[in-house]
């Protein structure tokens, strides 16, 4: 039987899919236009767009999709 969610899990669920997405839109317009949105400067890290920001924001968003660890039944040994 699934149980009723509340709207705090649903919006946990939603964070990371959202900012892949965001990232992906983002690395395209990037790509397509040859501007970054967050302007570095010449010879700067390779990491200073937007896109590598909602990827890195999607994957601290990943732990409402993972498995719980360590829980479960204890072991019987």
């Amino acid at each position: 039987m699934l149980r009723a969610m509340s709207p705090a899990r649903w919006l946990s669920l939603a964070a990371a899919p959202t900012f892949a997405a965001m990232a992906l839109v983002t690395g395209a317009q990037e790509l397509r236009d040859g501007v970054v949105i967050c302007s570095r400067l010449p010879g700067g890290s390779p990491l200073a767009g937007m896109a590598v920001m909602y990827l890195l924001m999607s994957v601290i968003h990943l732990a409402p999709w993972l498995p719980p660890s360590g829980g479960g039944r204890p072991s019987s040994q």
